[in-house]
């Protein structure tokens, strides 16, 4: 990993920031395999400074920032909220977004902040953090396998008009790799 990336816990003043790094995150990833239309509906629905900040004001939400050379780049969401059924932990945590400007990916920006997710959880005495991802996105896929996650079960994700699969995946929090 490299020394240059910090992690910070977000506060009410990056509902701008996080709106931005989410919207574009999103758009690279995704856009080139959904539809103009759904794409516009999702970012829009998805990725206000408003939305962000409603977010950053409610107390079951953590975002964490990553910064590498003074730029942010990337975030995570953690969310304290129900699990669904196929999640096996008690005191389960979600990682609701896991998000690296494509300019900062493969430089252990992800790592990072799964590591700081990790330990947050683990301060929360979670025992299981859990997430989903489209079932098409192999390379996250990919990351969060490396990670100790395995498939406990799928959902609907609604992008647009598109109903598609994510992948529920799920690991201890205190799995050693």
């Amino acid at each position: 990993m490299n020394n240059s990336i910090t992690i910070r816990r977000a506060t009410a003043a990056d509902n701008e920031l996080l709106a931005e790094i989410g919207a574009e995150t999103f758009y690279d990833t995704f856009a080139a395999d959904n539809t103009p239309a759904d794409m516009r509906a999702y970012l829009a629905a998805s990725f206000g400074p408003e939305k962000q900040a409603r977010e950053l004001a409610d107390p079951r939400f953590v975002f964490l920032i990553a910064e590498m050379d003074g730029r942010a780049a990337g975030y995570a969401h953690l969310r304290q909220t129900p699990a669904p059924d196929c999640i096996t932990g008690a005191r389960a945590i979600e990682i609701g977004r896991l998000y690296v400007r494509a300019e900062w990916i493969g430089r252990g920006v992800g790592a990072a902040l799964m590591r700081a997710c990790l330990d947050h959880a683990a301060r929360q005495n979670a025992d299981t953090l859990w997430l989903d991802v489209w079932e098409r996105n192999p390379r996250a896929i990919a990351f969060y396998r490396a990670w100790g996650f395995v498939q406990v079960g799928t959902q609907i994700f609604q992008l647009g008009d598109d109903r598609q699969t994510d992948w529920l995946m799920q690991r201890p929090v205190n799995l050693e790799l």
